[in-house]
């Protein structure tokens, strides 16, 4: 696990945070080298298949022994029992979609950074009263970078990532930082099926690394 202030340095730097799942074993380990080579220290494995577990414990113990600086957080936690197994597996980090009380419970308890899915200033100001700094918008390709522009002034102080509808392209990207996030979460327009399935981990890093390059990163 990583503190609240490390995990922002860490999306300040990167500006992107890819995300991905994926079955097999062999897939998952070369796309989390790809990345790691292509600049990423942080990266989120999504919670949306029944070996995502399975999965994130082995690629929790391939980080420690060969990738030892990257962090890894886990996404699409929906209940406390998720964040109890993920947390025990050697997550650093909980994203979810939304609110939960639960996963808000077992976080806290844990000592673990939980950044909670919101997409109204209502869910927004909810989320802080319960003393969240760092929040994801959710889904950003609705709610779009005015969206941003217009709550950063309501909650002075909190940060926000966003994922949904973000291309992996600095324009896309920048757009969305220059509008106030703190950095954008890009799943399939990054690692895309073509990718997956043909395995193309090379092509992986060199797109991650032109990207980083041109967003300054």
């Amino acid at each position: 696990m990583i503190s609240m202030h490390t995990t922002l340095t860490l999306l300040q730097k990167q500006k992107v945070v890819p995300l991905f799942y994926h079955a097999d074993v062999e897939v998952c380990k070369g796309v989390v080298e790809a990345l790691y080579h292509g600049g990423i220290r942080l990266v989120e494995f999504t919670n949306r298949g029944p070996e995502a577990l399975a999965r994130f414990t082995e690629l929790s113990s391939l980080c420690k022994q060969l990738y030892p600086e990257m962090r890894l957080a886990v996404g699409t936690i929906a209940s406390g029992k998720d964040a109890d197994d993920f947390i025990k597996a050697g997550a650093d980090v909980l994203i979810s979609p939304f609110w939960d009380d639960e996963v808000a419970s077992v976080a806290k308890s844990a000592g673990v950074l939980w950044i909670p899915g919101c997409m109204t200033p209502t869910e927004i100001h909810h989320a802080v009263q319960e003393g969240i700094q760092l929040i994801k918008l959710f889904p950003g390709n609705v709610l779009g970078p005015g969206f941003v522009e217009a709550i950063r002034p309501l909650f002075p102080g909190i940060h926000f990532v966003v994922t949904g509808g973000v291309d992996a392209t600095a324009v896309s990207v920048d757009r969305w930082l220059k509008s106030g996030v703190v950095a954008a979460g890009l799943g399939s327009k990054l690692i895309t099926g073509e990718v997956l399935e043909q395995k193309q981990f090379r092509v992986l890093q060199e797109k991650l690394t032109s990207l980083l390059l041109e967003l300054g990163g």
